[in-house]
């Protein structure tokens, strides 16, 4: 980027250049084995001037995009075609450079996703008394990258459902049972699902201390940004519970406990948020924990410095195992040597040089991975400059005079005055500042004049003249107006700066806003400065307007008023009205099942009196903050104290205030403490109950699940209530899971489509909660029992037969589909061939079979159950297939745009379908006239049909006609040609125009 700077006798344009900065390094990637599309993209964009050019690495060694054509540069980004996990796969760095130097980018992996099948190896039985724990191992496939992992109980789509007794790790696959019940005896299946490709696959399979079996790595890294899980889980009798603590702090508000708290979740990790956690199980008979922790890492930044200063830089990491260090210039490794040292984490170079110039990058690595910190190094060097030169400054007689001298220089170079031919003399009056500025105290006439600075360094010398000049002493005053205001929020006000001065001086004006200047370019858009000078002479006037107001603009306005011999500042208040500050600290001072009584403080009233408070709620189940009601209804502004109520009980919430005045709603408090409102019995019942299929002799009963919101405490489970339609008594089942939605009830005494009533209620360790409207389920209709009815087959062609049917006669087990079988009649039933519907239509075209061949067809309907009895067989017998031999003698005449076509009768043979006719635009004579239209070629196809279907494609019979005038009679012509036609019993002649 270039700037201007303007100088007296013209302007210097300097262009920034410096080293590359990265604005994308490459990410990884994960690229799907399965993918249609086998082309990888690594991107790299550095800026810098001058501009970047770019090299790629693969596992350190440079790759060369001229000798493998599968390899390209587009910009700085690397294109792969063809990309081959063998050939592909590895670490990838993007080197970026310029002049000023070189930078490695981060390491950025290529891996391939897919997931392999399990082991085929039968896996044996695991037996375990009732209330131990046990762990069922996954072992899972290859794959790439981490898969998700389930468990299928006995039957595909059973899935286990995890709780405080049940736990998938995420990690391992291993399905972890706290404490073993009855009811978990049965078959289990390992699935795991690649998230990339989506790709599934199925695997073939006395109380004691709790003992955490599933536990987070000692070391988490993690980077700033992403979600952090940790795991733990422990079995033991009775089933432990698992608590999560911060050593030596408190547990991030925005944490949330997962799978019955055996999961802690930290989304959006920051800086703050690492520290040692402790996950702790305990049962009555004992305990155990776990610890772990999150680290972080120091960065450098670029440096300025002159040639001879002393650089030193610190990189600093934290992790377990201890990081290393390593660190490179322009890419290239660094070794301590002569000036330059290197010692744990830190560098530093004696006595920079302008070759010590460039790209730096420290690297912090363990076995984790690591971490990259870039900074440029730019070592300064120029002989002195001076912009602008020269300098004319006017003071007032009689005060003290400062004469700056400012040049750009690298290194420090030396500074000396004089006045004329000679060099100034410094005594009391005369006084030569550190920064080089020279002091007169007590300007004289005799001042006046020309000062020169002069400034040399080794590498080269300027001098700058400063003319000084003398007014008579004259004060300048400043009034601004109005000197207070008070505005509301959203208006806009004019303060006006008036300035008296002499008229031989220039005055420049400055605007301040409690006590600092005013960024006009950053706060351009509620600031503006509008500067007049009156035709009354002596007098300058500057307006500052301020727009659409904010609260934070109320405050102290100043305007400074400076000439080359004087300064005057004045100063005006700005008051504004607007909506209330947020109230001070939430205090929960009580909480029961349903009400939360909250305190607070006052905030500030912004010069508009409270009128009323709200009360808002968050939990982990609402969509951001919700306004709750309160007790009273209305929370007057001159309260601090008030009761939230109609609470969910068992819930974590967290609470904030918010003020309103006349002039609108403040923003709000900062949250409450996350408190817990206490149990209670559940009082939200199941909805959706239904059900229905299954297997014979099950009723099945689903519903929709309870959310956590509505449990209402501990211990939270389901009563499946079901009878006999016509009968008294409730059976009742427990289901112990929160997360269950489905109960099977299996008894082979009652018959299919029995229809019983049912009601699903809900429990906590408070008590029973209510019971769902009673509905009508029917048990299972088991396998369609009746055989399909008027079954007909009939050929359609010499390949097809179409069948049809209707339904069985109404009975248990409705058929929701149908199975027609078919087979020859002089074959067996196990040989032929079955095709299903799609849904339960009652007709079926078989293709694909022998011509002039008898077929053996029955009908059978299935549902989710099983299959029915199939229909008795039914026999059709295709067509012959079409005449194979070719109509002989073709002749066509053609007259103008008539073409007459004829041809010798075809017989056909014993095993041909019958010659019934010609199809020549539907004629069933051996001859035709087509009628062309004008102006073109044509082109006449003649193809055969027949009832056994269609015969080839005659040869292509090519014809011109006239363009729009009939041809003379001495045009006309009649020419015979023979053809060799296939044999039919209707010919199409097939008619196309030729595009030229």
């Amino acid at each position: 980027c270039c700037s201007s700077v303007f100088a007296r006798e013209g302007y210097t344009s300097i262009c920034e250049e410096f080293g590359p900065v990265f604005i994308h390094e490459p990410d990884d990637i994960m690229f799907p084995l399965s993918s249609d599309e086998k082309k990888v993209v690594m991107h790299c964009e550095a800026r810098g001037n001058p501009p970047p050019t770019y090299r790629w690495f693969i596992n350190g060694t440079e790759m060369d995009s001229e000798a493998d054509y599968r390899y390209s540069l587009i910009d700085g980004n690397l294109v792969i075609m063809n990309a081959s996990e063998t050939v592909d796969h590895g670490k990838y760095q993007c080197r970026a450079g310029n002049s000023f130097g070189t930078v490695l980018s981060r390491d950025a992996l290529l891996q391939f996703a897919y997931v392999g099948a399990f082991s085929p190896k039968a896996r044996g039985g695991v037996s375990v008394r009732e209330g131990q724990g046990v762990v069922l191992m996954c072992t899972p496939p290859p794959h790439s990258p981490e898969i998700i992992y389930s468990w299928v109980f006995n039957e595909f789509p059973s899935f286990v459902a995890e709780d405080s007794r049940r736990f998938i790790s995420q990690d391992t696959g291993n399905l972890y049972i706290s404490k073993v019940q009855p009811s978990d005896v049965g078959s289990y299946i390992c699935l795991v699902k690649n998230p990339v490709t989506n790709a599934r696959v199925l695997s073939v399979m006395g109380e004691y201390e709790p003992k955490i079996e599933v536990h987070f790595s000692p070391s988490v890294l993690a980077p700033k940004g992403v979600t952090v899980r940790l795991e733990c889980f422990a079995l033991g009798n009775p089933v432990p519970t698992i608590t999560w603590r911060k050593i030596n702090g408190n547990i991030p508000k925005k944490a949330r406990l997962r799978k019955s708290q055996a999961v802690l979740e930290i989304p959006n990790i920051q800086l703050e948020d690492s520290g040692i956690y402790e996950c702790k199980a305990e049962n009555p008979r004992g305990g155990t924990a776990f610890k772990g922790h999150l680290q972080w890492v120091r960065m450098i930044n670029d440096t300025q410095m002159d040639s001879g200063e002393k650089l030193q830089w610190e990189c600093k990491a934290m992790g377990r195992p201890r990081p290393t260090y390593r660190w490179l210039r322009n890419g290239l490794p660094l070794t301590s040597q002569g000036r330059l040292e290197l010692h744990n984490g830190e560098m530093t170079i004696h006595k920079v040089q302008p070759m010590d110039s460039g790209m730096y990058q420290c690297v912090a690595e363990n076995k984790y991975g690591s971490i990259y910190s870039n900074a440029e190094l730019k070592i300064l060097a120029s002989a002195p400059i001076f912009v602008p030169n020269p300098v004319r400054v006017i003071a007032t007689l009689g005060k003290d005079v400062l004469l700056e001298c400012k040049p750009r220089a690298s290194p420090k170079p030396r500074i000396t005055w004089k006045r004329g031919d000679r060099r100034i003399q410094l005594n009391k009056r005369i006084i030569l500042l550190r920064n080089n500025t020279l002091k007169i105290v007590n300007s004289s006439r005799a001042d006046e004049g020309n000062y020169v600075c002069r400034a040399e360094n080794q590498l080269g010398s300027a001098e700058m003249t400063a003319m000084l000049s003398f007014v008579l002493p004259e004060a300048m005053r400043v009034a601004l107006s109005p000197s207070r205001v008070e505005v509301t929020v959203g208006e806009s006000v004019v303060l006006s700066c008036r300035a008296t001065h002499d008229t031989s001086l220039d005055v420049a004006f400055q605007w301040f806003f409690n006590q600092k200047p005013i960024n006009f370019h950053h706060d351009g858009g509620h600031f503006e400065s509008i500067q007049t000078v009156r035709a009354r002479v002596r007098s300058s006037t500057v307006d500052l307007m301020i727009r659409s107001i904010l609260l934070k603009h109320a405050g102290k306005y100043g305007c400074r008023a400076q000439t080359s011999a004087d300064t005057v500042f004045a100063e005006a208040e700005l008051l504004v009205r607007g909506p209330p500050g947020p109230p001070g600290v939430v205090i929960v001072e009580e909480i029961t099942e349903t009400t939360a009584t909250l305190s607070w403080t006052r905030g500030l009233d912004n010069h508009s009196p409270i009128s009323t408070y709200n009360l808002q709620a968050r939990s982990p189940f609402s969509l951001g903050w919700q306004t709750v009601k309160t007790d009273p209804e209305t929370v007057t502004g001159d309260m601090e104290s008030a009761m939230a109520v109609e609470l969910n009980p068992w819930v974590e919430y967290e609470f904030r205030v918010v003020a309103s005045n006349a002039i609108g709603t403040g923003d709000p408090s900062a949250p409450s403490r996350g408190v817990r409102t206490k149990e209670a019995v559940p009082s939200v019942a199941p909805v959706n109950v239904s059900g229905g299929n299954g297997r014979r002799h099950e009723l099945v009963i689903s519903w929709e699940p309870v959310s956590e919101e509505f449990q209402n405490g501990e211990g939270f489970g389901y009563i499946v209530a079901f009878r006999a339609n016509g009968t008294r008594g409730w059976k009742e089942k427990m289901v112990t899971s929160a997360d269950s939605t489905m109960y099977k009830y299996r008894d082979e005494t009652f018959p299919p489509l029995t229809p019983f009533e049912v009601k699903v209620g809900v429990y906590n360790n408070k008590g029973d909660g209510p019971f769902s409207k009673v509905v009508i389920i029917h048990s299972a209709e088991g396998e369609p029992r009746e055989l399909p009815i008027d079954v007909r087959a009939y050929s359609i062609s010499s390949s097809e037969i179409r069948v049809t049917w209707k339904p069985p006669n109404p009975g248990p087990g409705k058929p929701r589909r149908y199975e027609v079988s078919f087979w020859k009649d002089s074959e067996q039933e196990e040989s032929g061939s079955k095709q299903q519907t799609v849904r339960n239509e009652t007709s079926m075209i078989l293709t694909g079979l022998e011509g002039n061949s008898a077929y053996l067809v029955t009908v059978k309907g299935f549902n989710s159950i099983g299959h029915g009895p199939p229909s008795a067989a039914v026999t059709a017998k295709t067509r012959k297939a079409p005449p194979t031999q070719s109509p002989n003698n073709l002749m066509w005449i053609q007259e103008g745009n008539n073409v007459s076509l004829s041809w010798d009768p075809v017989k056909a043979k014993a095993n041909e379908s019958d010659v019934i006719g010609y199809m020549v635009t539907r004629t069933i004579n051996p001859s035709t006239i087509l009628s062309l239209p004008e102006g073109g070629t044509y082109v006449i196809e003649v193809r055969a049909l027949s009832e056994g279907g269609e015969g080839a494609v005659s040869s292509q019979l090519r014809l011109v006609t006239s363009s729009g005038e009939p041809l003379s009679t001495h045009r006309h012509m009649t020419s015979v040609i023979t053809f060799s036609w296939t044999a039919c019993f209707l010919c199409a002649v097939i008619l196309f125009p030729v595009l030229n």
